[in-house]
């Protein structure tokens, strides 16, 4: 179905760049392969790290539509709230699939963030923090991937999985450096231009770099700069890449799991983000959109939620099957909620005043409800919170002290924001 949607932010009409996957195919190709030491060792290192998984609902998913329905009421829509796996905790109709998994996962209903804006939204929910215009601060990715990497892994700790996503270099890491920025992929296969160039050797390769280290260091010696650094930290990744090229193809998984988590873009993404985890990322985030919808909502969360909820349980079903539920926190948000007036398109308009998240896992508290609505959703009810209370709740739930501080240029920055506080009784 194609949407026209009535929204036309900047965050729906840019294209993603293209600065590692341009990288790596500048570089030519790398084939420096790991010390055998590191590649036996990773198995166990990624059993027992923690890590961090998000699915941005981009847009603003409607919680009226998924996570807090409200049947029968002038705000309610069409749809019926079904029981789930928990006991007297419902969900939409339009989630089946997730709701047999629901006793893995808690509900935070009650989420007031006071803003409206796609951009400024999204920066709250992935930073705990509002923007400001005289500091940046770092995307929950990012800090999961500087506190929660192993050194010797190979891989990026952070990925974004987007449709689309070409290896692209984001900005999401702030002050942290590029080394923690997000790498987006997409389309369930490797980066691009990760292939050595058509009849170069791999021996030729080795000496080409092994003469280039040579000369950088060399280099950095007598002129050494953060520009430098980054460039240099940048190219080593692309190489790094490209030795792990196969952990980014999801045709190598067998075909009864392409078969479970379906034919469908977000199916491989899904897939793509479980095979990054078994590999030892730290942090991934797998984008779905849109669910800007100003204009038609229900039929557009018919088709997106559709989509979206066999892969997702799938996912989630995995994850604990494989072991690895509780050492990875799932987080299932949006930078809003939608309106519970229904508008004359039939839409749903932003909403950040009384909305929900999902998530599960590492730390968490399994079949909680935090917080309430009203009777129609139109204001929190009970045990408000906010981006700045989720993020600590993040942090905590992975072992990260949220009053750690980075070190921004000589100034001590805390991790998360000193007025919020975690979400005590949905920790485990």
């Amino acid at each position: 179905m194609k949407c026209h949607y009535a929204c036309q932010s900047e965050e729906h009409l840019l294209a993603r760049r293209s600065f590692l996957g341009t990288l790596a195919g500048a570089a030519g190709g790398a084939s420096l392969g790991l010390p055998r030491l590191v590649q036996a060792a990773m198995p166990e290192l990624a059993g027992k790290q923690k890590h961090i998984l998000v699915f941005f609902l981009a847009g603003g998913v409607s919680q009226l539509e998924s996570w807090d329905p409200k049947p029968g009421t002038d705000t309610g829509g069409p749809f019926r709230a079904i029981p789930t796996s928990v006991p007297g905790t419902h969900i939409s109709e339009l989630l089946p699939h997730t709701a047999k998994q629901m006793h893995h996962l808690s509900i935070v209903r009650s989420i007031n963030t006071k803003e409206n804006d796609h951009g400024k939204g999204r920066y709250c929910m992935t930073t705990g923090r509002r923007q400001d215009p005289v500091a940046d601060y770092p995307h929950l990715g990012a800090v999961g991937a500087k506190m929660l990497s192993p050194e010797a892994l190979p891989l990026p700790g952070h990925i974004h999985i987007s449709p689309g996503g070409s290896g692209g270099s984001g900005s999401d890491a702030s002050f942290l450096g590029p080394r923690y920025a997000s790498i987006s992929l997409g389309n369930g296969k490797p980066p691009q231009n990760t292939e050595l160039p058509e009849g170069m050797s791999e021996v030729a390769d080795r000496k080409r770099n092994a003469f280039r280290s040579i000369v950088n260091g060399h280099f950095a010696r007598r002129r050494r700069t953060a520009d430098t650094d980054a460039f240099t930290s940048s190219f080593e990744q692309a190489q790094q890449l490209m030795t792990q090229r196969d952990v980014f193809d999801v045709a190598k998984e067998p075909q009864a799991d392409l078969d479970r988590y379906g034919d469908s873009e977000f199916g491989r993404h899904c897939l793509l983000a479980r095979r990054l985890l078994e590999h030892g990322v730290s942090c991934v985030q797998v984008n779905h959109s849109n669910y800007d919808t100003h204009y038609e909502n229900f039929d557009f969360h018919i088709e997106q939620l559709g989509e979206f909820d066999r892969p997702f349980a799938t996912l989630v079903a995995d994850l604990v099957d494989r072991g690895m539920w509780n050492d990875t926190l799932l987080v299932v948000m949006a930078e809003f909620g939608r309106t519970p007036k229904i508008n004359k398109r039939f839409g749903r308009d932003h909403w950040g005043k009384a909305w929900s998240v999902a998530l599960g896992g590492c730390g968490i508290q399994p079949s909680a409800v935090i917080g309430k609505t009203n009777a129609n959703g139109t204001e929190v009810a009970d045990r408000e919170v906010d981006h700045g209370h989720l993020f600590h709740t993040y942090l905590r739930a992975v072992g990260v002290d949220p009053a750690h501080k980075f070190d921004a240029g000589g100034r001590p920055i805390p991790v998360a924001d000193p007025a919020a506080a975690a979400i005590e009784e949905l920790l485990a």
